[in-house]
Protein backbone atom coordinates (compact mmCIF):
# COMPACT_ATOMS: atom_id res chain seq x y z
CA UNK A 1 0.00 0.00 0.00
CA UNK A 2 1.27 3.40 -0.70
CA UNK A 3 0.97 5.66 2.38
CA UNK A 4 0.49 9.35 2.61
CA UNK A 5 3.67 9.44 4.92
CA UNK A 6 6.51 7.08 5.51
CA UNK A 7 6.23 8.43 9.53
CA UNK A 8 3.73 10.52 11.10
CA UNK A 9 4.39 11.95 14.20
CA UNK A 10 1.22 13.08 16.19
CA UNK A 11 2.51 16.21 18.86
CA UNK A 12 5.52 18.44 18.20
CA UNK A 13 7.30 19.32 21.65
CA UNK A 14 10.74 18.02 22.37
CA UNK A 15 10.23 14.05 21.48
CA UNK A 16 7.68 14.67 18.18
CA UNK A 17 10.41 17.43 16.74
CA UNK A 18 13.84 14.68 17.69
CA UNK A 19 11.74 12.36 15.87
CA UNK A 20 10.85 14.45 12.74
CA UNK A 21 14.42 15.25 12.31
CA UNK A 22 15.87 12.01 12.81
CA UNK A 23 13.39 10.11 10.56
CA UNK A 24 14.03 13.62 8.03
CA UNK A 25 17.52 12.81 8.17
CA UNK A 26 16.85 9.17 7.35
CA UNK A 27 15.50 9.94 4.21
CA UNK A 28 11.82 8.86 5.26
CA UNK A 29 8.73 11.15 3.95
CA UNK A 30 7.50 12.65 7.45
CA UNK A 31 4.54 14.19 8.34
CA UNK A 32 4.29 16.12 11.83
CA UNK A 33 0.77 16.88 13.14
CA UNK A 34 0.73 19.98 16.11
CA UNK A 35 -2.18 21.43 17.27
CA UNK A 36 -0.45 24.43 18.86
CA UNK A 37 2.56 25.77 19.01
CA UNK A 38 6.16 24.17 17.77
CA UNK A 39 8.26 22.87 20.33
CA UNK A 40 4.96 21.18 23.33
CA UNK A 41 4.65 22.18 27.00
CA UNK A 42 8.35 22.58 27.91
CA UNK A 43 9.21 25.83 25.86
CA UNK A 44 6.04 27.26 26.05
CA UNK A 45 5.10 26.42 29.23
CA UNK A 46 7.36 24.15 31.19
CA UNK A 47 10.39 24.19 31.88
CA UNK A 48 11.97 27.28 30.10
CA UNK A 49 9.36 29.84 31.75
CA UNK A 50 10.01 27.86 35.27
CA UNK A 51 13.72 28.21 35.19
CA UNK A 52 12.95 31.57 33.71
CA UNK A 53 11.51 31.93 37.21
CA UNK A 54 13.94 30.29 39.23
CA UNK A 55 16.41 32.95 37.71
CA UNK A 56 14.49 35.50 38.70
CA UNK A 57 14.28 34.07 42.36
CA UNK A 58 18.17 33.85 42.29
CA UNK A 59 18.88 37.06 41.45
CA UNK A 60 16.52 38.11 44.00
CA UNK A 61 18.03 36.18 46.89
CA UNK A 62 21.40 37.52 45.46
CA UNK A 63 20.43 40.82 45.28
CA UNK A 64 19.68 40.78 49.35
CA UNK A 65 22.68 39.21 50.45
CA UNK A 66 24.56 41.75 48.44
CA UNK A 67 25.92 43.64 51.48
CA UNK A 68 27.38 40.20 52.84
CA UNK A 69 29.69 41.30 50.12
CA UNK A 70 30.34 44.56 50.32
CA UNK A 71 27.52 46.24 47.95
CA UNK A 72 25.18 48.37 49.18
CA UNK A 73 22.07 48.25 47.46
CA UNK A 74 18.40 49.64 47.81
CA UNK A 75 15.69 46.98 48.93
CA UNK A 76 14.89 45.56 46.36
CA UNK A 77 11.02 44.61 45.47
CA UNK A 78 9.06 42.28 42.77
CA UNK A 79 7.39 43.16 39.78
CA UNK A 80 5.49 40.70 38.93
CA UNK A 81 4.11 41.86 35.80
CA UNK A 82 7.37 42.38 34.27
CA UNK A 83 8.63 39.31 35.41
CA UNK A 84 5.55 37.30 33.50
CA UNK A 85 6.81 40.28 29.84
CA UNK A 86 10.24 38.59 30.79
CA UNK A 87 9.37 34.70 30.95
CA UNK A 88 7.43 35.46 27.95
CA UNK A 89 9.76 37.31 25.55
CA UNK A 90 12.62 34.88 26.44
CA UNK A 91 10.06 31.73 25.35
CA UNK A 92 9.86 33.50 21.97
CA UNK A 93 13.95 34.15 22.09
CA UNK A 94 14.21 30.19 22.79
CA UNK A 95 11.63 29.63 20.11
CA UNK A 96 13.33 31.96 17.54
CA UNK A 97 16.61 30.08 18.73
CA UNK A 98 15.81 26.80 17.70
CA UNK A 99 14.36 27.24 14.31
CA UNK A 100 11.91 24.99 14.09
CA UNK A 101 9.93 26.43 11.50
CA UNK A 102 13.28 26.75 9.46
CA UNK A 103 14.00 23.50 10.59
CA UNK A 104 10.63 21.46 9.18
CA UNK A 105 11.17 23.70 5.63
CA UNK A 106 14.58 22.75 5.18
CA UNK A 107 14.04 19.05 5.90
CA UNK A 108 11.11 18.36 3.81
CA UNK A 109 8.71 17.89 6.98
CA UNK A 110 5.09 18.27 6.22
CA UNK A 111 3.54 20.65 8.91
CA UNK A 112 -0.25 19.46 9.56
CA UNK A 113 -2.40 21.65 11.98
CA UNK A 114 -4.84 20.24 13.84
CA UNK A 115 -6.10 17.37 16.09
CA UNK A 116 -5.64 13.61 15.57
CA UNK A 117 -7.63 10.14 15.66
CA UNK A 118 -7.37 6.97 14.62
CA UNK A 119 -9.49 5.98 12.48
CA UNK A 120 -7.33 2.57 12.02
CA UNK A 121 -3.80 1.52 12.73
CA UNK A 122 -2.31 3.31 10.17
CA UNK A 123 -4.80 5.58 9.32
CA UNK A 124 -5.54 9.29 11.44
CA UNK A 125 -7.87 11.74 10.92
CA UNK A 126 -6.31 15.58 10.95
CA UNK A 127 -8.78 18.06 10.51
CA UNK A 128 -11.36 16.20 9.24
CA UNK A 129 -9.44 14.42 6.67
CA UNK A 130 -7.81 11.19 6.96
CA UNK A 131 -3.65 10.93 6.71
CA UNK A 132 -2.17 7.83 6.31
CA UNK A 133 1.23 6.36 7.35
CA UNK A 134 3.98 3.24 6.97
CA UNK A 135 4.58 3.99 10.79
CA UNK A 136 3.19 6.25 13.56
CA UNK A 137 4.86 7.69 16.07
CA UNK A 138 3.27 9.70 19.23
CA UNK A 139 4.80 12.80 21.08
CA UNK A 140 1.60 13.34 22.70
CA UNK A 141 2.88 14.57 26.14
CA UNK A 142 1.05 14.95 28.93
CA UNK A 143 -1.07 18.15 30.95
CA UNK A 144 -1.74 18.43 34.45
CA UNK A 145 -4.81 17.24 36.06
CA UNK A 146 -7.04 18.83 38.27
CA UNK A 147 -8.06 16.76 41.56
CA UNK A 148 -11.57 15.57 41.26
CA UNK A 149 -12.13 17.49 44.19
CA UNK A 150 -15.00 20.45 45.08
CA UNK A 151 -13.80 23.83 44.24
CA UNK A 152 -10.79 22.24 42.17
CA UNK A 153 -12.03 24.86 39.19
CA UNK A 154 -10.77 27.62 41.92
CA UNK A 155 -7.03 25.87 41.45
CA UNK A 156 -4.56 27.19 38.79
CA UNK A 157 -2.32 24.32 37.17
CA UNK A 158 1.31 24.67 36.86
CA UNK A 159 1.20 25.86 32.94
CA UNK A 160 -0.79 28.54 33.96
CA UNK A 161 1.10 30.49 37.05
CA UNK A 162 1.65 33.40 34.32
CA UNK A 163 -2.18 34.23 34.54
CA UNK A 164 -2.08 35.58 38.09
CA UNK A 165 -2.96 39.01 37.98
CA UNK A 166 -0.54 39.33 41.15
CA UNK A 167 2.68 37.97 43.41
CA UNK A 168 0.55 35.89 45.68
CA UNK A 169 0.68 36.89 49.47
CA UNK A 170 -0.29 32.96 50.37
CA UNK A 171 -0.04 29.81 47.86
CA UNK A 172 -0.23 26.65 48.74
CA UNK A 173 1.37 23.89 46.16
CA UNK A 174 -0.11 20.43 46.18
CA UNK A 175 2.37 18.09 44.80
CA UNK A 176 5.64 17.57 46.16
CA UNK A 177 7.37 16.22 42.69
CA UNK A 178 9.38 18.15 40.20
CA UNK A 179 7.97 20.67 39.19
CA UNK A 180 5.85 21.11 42.80
CA UNK A 181 9.02 21.47 44.88
CA UNK A 182 10.31 24.22 42.29
CA UNK A 183 7.26 26.36 42.36
CA UNK A 184 7.27 25.99 46.18
CA UNK A 185 10.80 27.62 46.08
CA UNK A 186 10.19 30.00 43.02
CA UNK A 187 7.56 31.45 45.14
CA UNK A 188 8.84 31.36 48.54
CA UNK A 189 11.85 33.04 47.10
CA UNK A 190 10.05 36.13 45.37
CA UNK A 191 8.01 36.57 49.13
CA UNK A 192 5.28 34.53 49.16
CA UNK A 193 3.78 32.32 52.10
CA UNK A 194 4.26 28.70 51.10
CA UNK A 195 2.49 25.63 51.84
CA UNK A 196 3.76 22.66 50.35
CA UNK A 197 1.26 19.49 50.59
CA UNK A 198 2.26 15.83 49.41
CA UNK A 199 0.30 12.42 50.21
CA UNK A 200 3.36 10.59 49.80
CA UNK A 201 5.58 10.17 53.05
CA UNK A 202 8.38 12.40 51.14
CA UNK A 203 8.32 15.06 48.69
CA UNK A 204 10.83 14.20 45.55
CA UNK A 205 10.11 10.50 45.80
CA UNK A 206 11.99 9.47 42.88
CA UNK A 207 15.21 10.78 44.19
CA UNK A 208 17.44 9.12 46.73
CA UNK A 209 16.02 9.10 50.22
CA UNK A 210 19.13 11.72 51.11
CA UNK A 211 18.42 13.68 48.62
CA UNK A 212 14.82 13.98 49.44
CA UNK A 213 15.39 14.96 53.17
CA UNK A 214 17.96 17.34 51.95
CA UNK A 215 15.91 19.09 50.35
CA UNK A 216 13.15 18.91 52.40
CA UNK A 217 15.15 20.26 55.16
CA UNK A 218 16.28 23.04 53.38
CA UNK A 219 12.86 24.34 52.34
CA UNK A 220 11.78 23.94 55.99
CA UNK A 221 15.10 26.37 57.36
CA UNK A 222 14.34 28.74 54.31
CA UNK A 223 10.72 28.96 55.50
CA UNK A 224 8.69 27.02 53.16
CA UNK A 225 5.82 24.93 55.34
CA UNK A 226 6.09 21.05 54.02
CA UNK A 227 3.75 18.69 54.82
CA UNK A 228 3.84 15.51 53.82
CA UNK A 229 1.82 11.73 54.58
CA UNK A 230 -1.39 14.17 54.26
CA UNK A 231 -4.32 12.36 54.41
CA UNK A 232 -6.38 14.05 51.52
CA UNK A 233 -7.45 17.59 50.23
CA UNK A 234 -10.99 17.69 51.02
CA UNK A 235 -12.22 20.85 48.72
CA UNK A 236 -11.70 24.39 48.14
CA UNK A 237 -14.01 27.51 48.38
CA UNK A 238 -13.65 31.02 47.68
CA UNK A 239 -14.92 33.75 49.65
CA UNK A 240 -14.02 37.52 50.48
CA UNK A 241 -10.65 36.52 52.15
CA UNK A 242 -9.67 34.58 49.53
CA UNK A 243 -9.11 30.47 49.19
CA UNK A 244 -10.22 28.55 51.75
CA UNK A 245 -8.25 25.01 51.10
CA UNK A 246 -9.51 21.94 53.12
CA UNK A 247 -6.75 19.50 54.02
CA UNK A 248 -6.34 16.57 56.52
CA UNK A 249 -3.78 14.65 58.10
CA UNK A 250 -3.31 12.61 60.82
CA UNK A 251 -3.87 15.11 63.16
CA UNK A 252 -6.97 16.04 62.06
CA UNK A 253 -8.70 18.70 59.40
CA UNK A 254 -7.51 21.87 58.61
CA UNK A 255 -8.62 25.06 57.02
CA UNK A 256 -5.53 27.35 55.18
CA UNK A 257 -6.82 30.79 53.82
CA UNK A 258 -4.49 31.27 50.51
CA UNK A 259 -4.50 33.71 47.47
CA UNK A 260 -3.62 31.31 45.27
CA UNK A 261 -3.78 27.35 44.94
CA UNK A 262 -1.52 25.78 42.32
CA UNK A 263 -2.23 21.86 41.62
CA UNK A 264 1.19 19.82 40.08
CA UNK A 265 -0.27 16.70 41.05
CA UNK A 266 -0.15 14.09 38.06
CA UNK A 267 1.03 14.23 34.49
CA UNK A 268 -1.48 11.31 32.87
CA UNK A 269 -0.71 11.37 29.17
CA UNK A 270 -2.74 13.63 26.31
CA UNK A 271 -4.12 10.36 24.75
CA UNK A 272 -7.98 10.65 25.76
CA UNK A 273 -8.76 12.52 22.23
CA UNK A 274 -6.61 9.71 20.01
CA UNK A 275 -9.61 7.05 19.96
CA UNK A 276 -6.66 3.97 20.65
CA UNK A 277 -9.17 1.51 20.80
CA UNK A 278 -9.91 2.12 16.54
CA UNK A 279 -5.89 1.62 16.03
CA UNK A 280 -6.20 -1.49 18.62
CA UNK A 281 -3.25 -0.10 20.77
CA UNK A 282 -3.74 -0.71 24.66
CA UNK A 283 -3.18 2.12 27.19
CA UNK A 284 -2.51 1.49 31.24
CA UNK A 285 -3.08 4.38 33.49
CA UNK A 286 -3.34 6.69 31.51
CA UNK A 287 -0.33 6.17 29.52
CA UNK A 288 1.05 3.81 26.68
CA UNK A 289 2.83 0.84 27.50
CA UNK A 290 6.19 0.30 24.99
CA UNK A 291 8.72 -2.15 25.10
CA UNK A 292 12.43 -1.76 24.79
CA UNK A 293 11.82 -0.40 21.58
CA UNK A 294 9.59 2.12 22.41
CA UNK A 295 7.03 -0.37 20.44
CA UNK A 296 3.29 -0.55 21.27
CA UNK A 297 1.10 -3.48 21.51
CA UNK A 298 0.93 -2.61 17.75
CA UNK A 299 4.72 -3.21 16.19
CA UNK A 300 4.24 0.27 13.95
CA UNK A 301 3.17 2.42 16.29
CA UNK A 302 5.96 3.98 18.53
CA UNK A 303 5.43 6.29 21.54
CA UNK A 304 7.81 8.93 22.75
CA UNK A 305 8.23 11.22 26.06
CA UNK A 306 5.33 11.72 28.03
CA UNK A 307 2.97 9.40 26.33
CA UNK A 308 4.70 6.33 27.52
CA UNK A 309 4.62 6.81 31.33
CA UNK A 310 8.59 6.10 31.81
CA UNK A 311 10.06 9.19 32.18
CA UNK A 312 8.38 13.46 32.63
CA UNK A 313 12.19 14.62 31.34
CA UNK A 314 12.82 16.70 28.16
CA UNK A 315 15.92 14.66 27.71
CA UNK A 316 14.57 11.35 28.24
CA UNK A 317 11.51 12.64 25.51
CA UNK A 318 14.64 14.08 23.00
CA UNK A 319 16.24 10.63 23.33
CA UNK A 320 13.39 8.71 22.91
CA UNK A 321 12.27 10.75 20.05
CA UNK A 322 15.76 9.55 17.82
CA UNK A 323 15.18 6.41 19.17
CA UNK A 324 11.66 6.00 17.82
CA UNK A 325 12.79 7.42 14.30
CA UNK A 326 15.45 4.91 13.89
CA UNK A 327 13.21 2.26 14.88
CA UNK A 328 10.92 3.50 12.88
CA UNK A 329 12.21 3.72 9.58
CA UNK A 330 15.23 1.12 10.33
CA UNK A 331 13.60 -1.22 12.10
CA UNK A 332 13.68 -2.21 15.69
CA UNK A 333 17.29 -2.25 16.56
CA UNK A 334 17.94 0.98 19.19
CA UNK A 335 16.87 1.09 22.86
CA UNK A 336 16.75 4.06 25.86
CA UNK A 337 19.10 3.28 28.63
CA UNK A 338 17.26 5.69 30.52
CA UNK A 339 19.60 5.14 33.99
CA UNK A 340 22.51 7.26 32.12
CA UNK A 341 20.17 10.34 32.06
CA UNK A 342 20.55 12.79 34.51
CA UNK A 343 17.83 15.37 35.89
CA UNK A 344 17.18 17.88 38.93
CA UNK A 345 15.60 20.78 40.03
CA UNK A 346 16.31 24.09 40.25
CA UNK A 347 15.11 24.87 43.76
CA UNK A 348 17.08 26.48 46.88
CA UNK A 349 18.93 23.77 47.16
CA UNK A 350 19.40 22.84 43.73
CA UNK A 351 19.19 18.81 43.53
CA UNK A 352 20.37 16.46 40.88
CA UNK A 353 21.05 12.71 40.45
CA UNK A 354 21.98 10.16 37.85
CA UNK A 355 22.02 6.40 37.92
CA UNK A 356 20.61 4.32 40.81
CA UNK A 357 19.84 5.36 44.16
CA UNK A 358 21.14 4.18 46.78
CA UNK A 359 18.26 2.36 48.07
CA UNK A 360 17.95 0.49 44.23
CA UNK A 361 22.07 -0.10 44.29
CA UNK A 362 21.84 -2.19 47.88
CA UNK A 363 19.01 -3.99 46.47
CA UNK A 364 20.76 -5.12 43.38
CA UNK A 365 23.74 -5.71 45.53
CA UNK A 366 24.37 -5.35 49.51
CA UNK A 367 28.13 -4.64 49.22
CA UNK A 368 27.52 -1.47 47.25
CA UNK A 369 29.79 1.50 48.33
CA UNK A 370 28.48 4.53 49.00
CA UNK A 371 30.83 7.96 49.52
CA UNK A 372 29.41 11.45 50.36
CA UNK A 373 31.26 14.70 50.66
CA UNK A 374 29.73 17.95 52.18
CA UNK A 375 29.85 20.69 49.79
CA UNK A 376 31.62 22.32 52.95
CA UNK A 377 34.80 20.68 52.29
CA UNK A 378 34.95 22.25 48.73
CA UNK A 379 36.57 25.73 48.22
CA UNK A 380 33.51 27.00 45.33
CA UNK A 381 30.89 26.81 47.53
CA UNK A 382 32.74 28.43 50.90
CA UNK A 383 33.56 31.43 48.67
CA UNK A 384 29.96 31.58 47.57
CA UNK A 385 28.47 31.16 50.93
CA UNK A 386 26.53 28.01 49.71
CA UNK A 387 28.22 25.37 51.61
CA UNK A 388 25.11 23.35 52.63
CA UNK A 389 25.11 20.49 50.41
CA UNK A 390 26.97 17.33 48.97
CA UNK A 391 27.55 14.98 46.86
CA UNK A 392 27.05 11.04 47.20
CA UNK A 393 28.92 8.85 44.74
CA UNK A 394 27.06 4.86 44.65
CA UNK A 395 29.76 2.50 43.50
CA UNK A 396 30.24 -0.87 41.91
CA UNK A 397 32.24 -2.19 45.26
CA UNK A 398 34.03 -4.31 42.44
CA UNK A 399 34.30 -3.09 39.51
CA UNK A 400 34.83 0.50 41.10
CA UNK A 401 32.53 1.81 38.70
CA UNK A 402 29.51 4.12 39.46
CA UNK A 403 26.52 3.15 39.52
CA UNK A 404 24.52 6.30 40.66
CA UNK A 405 25.31 9.93 41.83
CA UNK A 406 23.33 12.01 44.00
CA UNK A 407 23.96 15.85 45.03
CA UNK A 408 21.84 18.58 46.81
CA UNK A 409 23.21 22.23 46.47
CA UNK A 410 24.46 25.13 44.49
CA UNK A 411 25.01 24.31 40.77
CA UNK A 412 23.87 20.50 41.53
CA UNK A 413 22.55 19.67 37.83
CA UNK A 414 25.72 21.27 36.90
CA UNK A 415 27.78 18.62 39.01
CA UNK A 416 25.94 15.74 38.24
CA UNK A 417 25.80 16.02 34.60
CA UNK A 418 29.66 16.14 34.79
CA UNK A 419 29.45 12.14 36.50
CA UNK A 420 26.90 11.23 34.14
CA UNK A 421 29.46 11.76 31.37
CA UNK A 422 31.63 9.99 33.13
CA UNK A 423 29.35 6.98 33.95
CA UNK A 424 28.43 7.50 30.33
CA UNK A 425 32.26 6.51 29.02
CA UNK A 426 32.43 3.72 31.54
CA UNK A 427 35.14 5.91 33.72
CA UNK A 428 35.90 3.71 37.04
CA UNK A 429 36.78 5.60 40.68
CA UNK A 430 40.37 5.30 39.94
CA UNK A 431 40.43 7.10 36.71
CA UNK A 432 37.87 9.84 37.50
CA UNK A 433 40.49 10.17 40.80
CA UNK A 434 42.75 11.86 38.53
CA UNK A 435 41.22 13.76 36.27
CA UNK A 436 42.13 17.53 36.86
CA UNK A 437 39.01 20.14 37.65
CA UNK A 438 39.70 23.22 37.32
CA UNK A 439 40.17 25.14 40.37
CA UNK A 440 38.15 26.80 42.27
CA UNK A 441 34.56 25.20 40.62
CA UNK A 442 32.08 23.03 41.83
CA UNK A 443 32.63 20.44 40.07
CA UNK A 444 36.33 19.70 41.93
CA UNK A 445 33.93 18.25 44.03
CA UNK A 446 33.73 14.98 42.29
CA UNK A 447 37.28 14.58 41.91
CA UNK A 448 37.47 15.09 45.64
CA UNK A 449 35.09 12.10 45.66
CA UNK A 450 36.68 9.93 43.94
CA UNK A 451 39.45 10.34 45.95
CA UNK A 452 37.85 9.66 49.32
CA UNK A 453 36.16 6.60 47.61
CA UNK A 454 39.58 5.04 46.93
CA UNK A 455 40.89 5.70 50.40
CA UNK A 456 38.27 3.20 52.47
CA UNK A 457 40.40 0.37 53.99
CA UNK A 458 41.19 -2.88 52.05
CA UNK A 459 38.81 -5.37 51.89
CA UNK A 460 36.08 -3.22 54.12
CA UNK A 461 33.13 -5.17 53.63
CA UNK A 462 30.23 -2.66 55.05
CA UNK A 463 27.86 -3.12 57.22
CA UNK A 464 23.86 -3.50 56.70
CA UNK A 465 23.29 -0.51 55.41
CA UNK A 466 20.97 0.24 58.24
CA UNK A 467 23.14 2.66 60.39
CA UNK A 468 20.87 5.67 61.18
CA UNK A 469 22.45 8.82 58.51
CA UNK A 470 22.22 12.75 58.98
CA UNK A 471 20.58 14.50 56.70
CA UNK A 472 23.57 16.39 55.77
CA UNK A 473 26.45 14.09 55.89
CA UNK A 474 29.39 15.38 57.90
CA UNK A 475 32.60 13.52 56.23
CA UNK A 476 33.42 12.64 52.94
CA UNK A 477 33.99 9.14 54.37
CA UNK A 478 33.38 5.53 52.25
CA UNK A 479 32.54 3.43 55.60
CA UNK A 480 29.44 6.61 56.12
CA UNK A 481 26.80 4.87 54.48
CA UNK A 482 28.08 0.95 54.16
Amino acid sequence: MEYDFDVLIVGAGPAGMAAAVRAAELGARVGVVERARLGGTCVNSGCVPTRVLAKTARLYREVRTAYDYGIVVAEPSVDWPQIVRRVRSTVDRVLAAKGYDDVVARLGITLLTGDASFADSHTLTVGGRPVTAGSVILCVGGSARRLPIPGAEHAVLPPDILDLPDLPGAIAVIGGGHTGAQLATIFHALGSRVLLLDLAPRILTTEDADVSAAVTDGFRTRGVRVETGIAGIDHITKDDDGLRLHWRNASGEHVEVMDAVVMAAGWPANIDSLDLPAAGIQAQRNAIPVDDYLRSNIPHVFVAGDANGSSMLVQAAVFEGETAAENAVLGAHRTTPHHLLPAGGFTDPDYAGVGLTEEAARQRDREAAVVVVPYGEVERPIIDDREQGFLKLVLDRHRELILGAHAVGENAVEVIQAVAAAMAAGTDVATLARVKFAYPTYTAIIGVAARAALRRPPGDPGDSGDSERPSAPASPSLSQHQ
